[in-house]
């Protein structure tokens, strides 16, 4: 397999370069979890860094590279996204327009 050197920005690994296996397509992953043991025994703490161009070329707009930045918001989803799968809720509140948003005391 091939790596590549990939530098890291931000949280815990921020300064750090690590060789990162790349796919067939020659980039690495989007995203890159580094799970960190926890002192006392428990759960591990999940570290996600999200990749995002390191430049672009002039003429072409390509992107020159690739680094990994800290995203401390990530949910980690890290699932399959098929076109034809439903969205995850957000906030975890029912839809607005839905049956479950009228109120009892309204008659129609």
């Amino acid at each position: 397999m091939k790596s590549e050197d990939t530098p890291f920005e931000g949280g815990p690994m921020d300064g750090r370069v690590l060789p990162v296996l790349v796919g067939m397509t020659g980039n690495p992953p989007k995203t890159y979890r580094i799970p960190v043991p926890d002192a006392a025994g428990g759960p591990p703490t999940v570290l996600v860094y999200r990749r995002v161009p390191r430049g672009h070329s002039k003429r072409l707009g390509l992107p020159r590279g690739w680094k990994y930045v800290f995203d401390p918001e990530s949910r980690g989803g890290g699932r399959l996204r098929w076109p034809w799968s439903k969205p995850e809720p957000r906030g975890g509140r029912a839809p607005e327009n839905g049956p479950e948003s009228r109120s009892a005391d309204t008659d129609e």
